[in-house]
């Protein structure tokens, strides 16, 4: 039930600011959302034993996230300026560790990961719409939804049992069809150009791309020995817990919008 009541405000919350707040004051909420995700981030690399400094590493993430999602913004020497700050930071260290490639890969790695992929949302919602934005929240979160009750319900063949032991086939395939089934209702009405079976595919590629997300998370956890990334929200975890899906769905998301499709 906790989680359950938790899940419904979080989407809830997510829902009234993609629609309602102008993009200006939704960035920036957007940038929050990124520097609480990469300080999670930093708490697992730390476990990790490639410890990444939280200031550069917040600062690089908001920064990333801003340049993707403002227009006009010059994203690339924002992504160069990233990778030559951790080679600095590295420097400054003035040591030949032998972890070294580890702290600055870590390094350039978590801004990257979570910076972009939310920044590629926010350009979805500043250039195509709320409704281009919303979507893809919806259809993770009935992904989401399915793969938890369907894999409680029917749950028998794992399907990541190093990475992620309670994730099924069954809930999988739950979420697949329910992700794929969300944008080829929904996309009905936002997406009238695109045929059904545009619909359903693309549904089940960002299925996938989030459980992938989802998988890459749990293996950095894992690794690090902890369960969740934090305990900020009741029954979720963390707020990287909460987006892993969304940060490897979203950049495919935001690419097919920008360049293989235009929305009604």
């Amino acid at each position: 039930m906790t989680r359950f009541l938790s899940g419904a405000v979080l989407l809830g919350l997510f829902a009234g600011a993609a629609w309602w707040a102008p993009p200006p004051l939704l960035l920036a909420l957007a940038v929050l959302v990124a520097v609480l995700a990469i300080l999670e981030y930093c708490t697992l690399a730390a476990h990790l034993g490639a410890p990444v400094r939280t200031v550069p590493a917040a600062a690089a993430a908001a920064a990333l996230c801003t340049a993707l999602a403002w227009p006009g913004a010059a994203l690339a020497p924002v992504v160069m300026a990233v990778v030559i700050s951790n080679g600095a930071l590295a420097v400054g260290r003035g040591r030949t560790d032998l972890d070294t490639l580890s702290r600055v890969s870590a390094g350039v790695l978590g801004p990257l990961y979570i910076g972009l992929p939310i920044g590629a949302l926010m350009a979805v919602r500043w250039e195509f719409g709320r409704e281009a934005a919303l979507l893809l929240i919806v259809i993770v979160v009935a992904s989401d939804s399915a793969q938890y009750y369907a894999g409680r319900a029917f749950g028998r063949r794992p399907l990541a049992p190093t990475l992620s032991p309670k994730k099924t086939v069954e809930g999988a395939v739950g979420g697949l069809v329910a992700g794929a089934a969300t944008l080829a209702f929904i996309g009905h009405w936002w997406w009238p150009a695109a045929p059904l079976g545009l619909r359903v595919g693309l549904g089940a590629v960002l299925v996938v791309l989030g459980i992938t997300g989802d998988l890459f998370e749990s293996m950095l956890k894992r690794a690090a020995g902890v369960k969740d990334s934090a305990a900020l929200i009741p029954g979720h975890g963390g707020v990287l817990d909460r987006i892993d899906a969304l940060l490897f769905a979203a950049p495919v998301y935001y690419t097919i919008m920008r360049y293989l499709a235009r929305p009604a």
